[in-house]
């Protein structure tokens, strides 16, 4: 059996996180690829790493949405969020890491990876879940920053992470997410790049390949 990752708690973190992100999601378009990220979501939803609910103004009807939040911390300030908003369906915030999702098999038809895979501790487990958790024809959803392509970037995406990483609950700056996600057995029906393809944020539609 799994070991269950240990609970991660980071109060200060979570307390300016709302503040931190929104120039980005004015200025840096970043609530702009929310948008167009949700827009794909379907059906039975589970997103991993919902951290204070950002994404949840943007989601489209669907028919129930399961939200994963390891840190208690931004779970509270997620469930304020979701009792402040209206919407069609229900929304039940469980506190669980992406590494051990308390969801039955194929009981997700769309599972969203917003802002998170950057900052999981086993990528690879957590994707290994998103793959149990997926019904069949179901979509990942993926929006994420990366290491970039441009060399000059990518050094200082390395040079940065260990203090980010610590500075921002497990962050990475330098993760190859999209490389990780194909290699889980995925594939992008849809990827964009920002910027000329060499930069560092990602959003995404993928399929589950056969196997």
């Amino acid at each position: 059996m799994m070991q269950r990752p240990a609970e991660v708690r980071h109060p200060v973190l979570a307390s300016l996180y709302d503040g931190f992100m929104r120039p980005q999601e004015k200025l840096l378009g970043v609530g702009r690829q929310r948008e167009r990220l949700m827009a794909d979501a379907r059906g039975r939803v589970l997103e991993i790493g919902f951290g204070t609910g950002l994404n949840l103004p943007y989601y489209p009807p669907v028919d129930h949405l399961t939200a994963t939040e390891p840190d208690p911390n931004m779970r509270r300030r997620a469930g304020e969020r979701v009792a402040s908003i209206e919407s069609t369906f229900t929304v039940d915030l469980l506190g669980a890491p992406a590494e051990a999702l308390p969801v039955p098999d194929g009981s997700a038809d769309t599972v969203v990876a917003c802002l998170v895979l950057c900052t999981i501790g086993d990528v690879r487990a957590a994707l290994a879940e998103v793959r149990r958790v997926l019904a069949p024809g179901g979509r990942l959803l993926v929006l994420e920053h990366v290491r970039s392509a441009a060399p000059a970037v990518t050094w200082l995406q390395h040079a940065a992470t260990p203090v980010w990483r610590n500075l921002a609950g497990g962050c990475h700056l330098d993760r190859e997410t999209v490389v990780e996600v194909e290699a889980a057995g995925f594939m992008f029906e849809h990827l964009w790049r920002s910027g000329d393809g060499r930069g560092s944020f990602v959003q995404g539609r993928a399929r589950m390949t056969a196997g």
